[in-house]
Parts: C-alpha cells; structure tokens; sequence
C-alpha cells in the first residue's frame, strides 16, 4: 500500500493494467454482483432530482423498480446503492441493440439533459473505494468479469490509474493525479533497481 494525502493505496492500481474492453463484458459489471452501484447521499439527492431526466433512457423495469422502491436501498453495511430490477441489473441499466447494457444517467449527460455523468463508484470502476478511521482506501476489485479489460490493458500497456485518469480528477483533482504519476515514477525505478 501507499500512503498518500489521506489515502491507502494498493499497489495494484499502479501494477494491474485495465481497459474496459465493453465488446467483450457486454456491460456486466452493471448487470451482476450482489448488490446495486455504491451511492453517496449527495448521488442519491442527484439522482432523484433529475430522476424525469433519466427516465426516457430507462427501461420499463428499471421506471417500476425505482417507482417502487426508490433511486436506492441500503445495502448490509447500511450504504446507500441504486436499486437493483427483481435482484439482477441496476435499474437505471439499458440495453443496446447488440445486448451491451449501457448506463441510462450517463447516457442523458452525454445528451446534454444533466450535469451528473453517473455514480463515481461506476466511474472509478475497478477502482473500489472504502472509508476506514482515518483514510480513504483504494483497491482494484479483482472480478472474473473484468478478465478481458485486464487483457486489453496489457495488450495496450495501460495501468489502471492512468485508465481512469478522468474519474481520479473529477473525485480528487488534477493535483492528486499528478502525485500518482510521481509515484508510479518512483515504483518503475524501484523495480528497475532491483
């Protein structure tokens, strides 16, 4: 792990090489797993605000669940998550033509309806982010789903934090980002020595 600025970071964000390979996962990362998206309050806030700006991009399923339930539920550590459609894909989860599922929030920001690109968690993604005493831990979340992303990285040699770049600037600024490159500078040398 590195320490930096309040955060805990594992190494294999500066090790593990992804690219989110979206022809090959079809988008299922926003499909399975055990609970909905990680949200913040101030995402679950958001997200009900402009929730009629979201809803031309959803599918009915999605509309009903949320209709139902809410934008969220409190997952068993007691955070908020989007809603899941009978337990399966995130509610706000499309389809496109060739069964990718695409995210309906990120598809109205792309349309110019909303000021919100989606949750950061789906952002940051493999990034995982958890609050301990007195930092903020990053890991990479290792899922078999996300083997071909891990495949293109390597093929293409791009690090995990270098893939996020936009994501990491928009939670922590471009300063922090820059201090990752130092690092990652500083790890190449390291390994180089030994």
């Amino acid at each position: 792990m590195i320490e930096l600025e309040g955060k805990l970071i594992s190494l294999d964000v500066f090790e593990k090489q992804f690219v989110c390979d979206i022809g090959s996962c079809k988008g299922a990362c926003c499909v399975e797993g055990d609970d909905g998206a990680p949200l913040t309050m101030e995402e679950v806030s958001i997200i009900e605000d402009d929730l009629d700006k979201f809803k031309p991009y959803m599918r009915k399923e999605g509309i009903e669940a949320v209709a139902h339930t809410g934008v969220f539920y409190m997952d068993q550590d007691n955070e908020p998550v989007t809603t899941l459609v009978n337990g399966g894909a995130c509610a706000f989860v499309n389809f496109n033509e060739q069964g990718v599922a695409k995210c309906s929030i990120e598809e109205a920001y792309e349309d110019g309806e909303t000021a919100f690109i989606k949750p950061i968690s789906c952002h940051l993604y493999p990034i995982r982010v958890s609050k301990l005493s007195k930092y903020e831990a990053l890991n990479f979340n290792s899922w078999h789903l996300c083997n071909p992303a891990c495949r293109l990285g390597e093929s293409l040699q791009v690090k995990t934090y270098r893939f996020l770049k936009e994501p990491i600037i928009r939670q922590w600024g471009n300063s922090f980002f820059e201090e990752l490159i130092k690092v990652d500078e500083l790890l190449e040398k390291e390994k180089k020595k030994e």
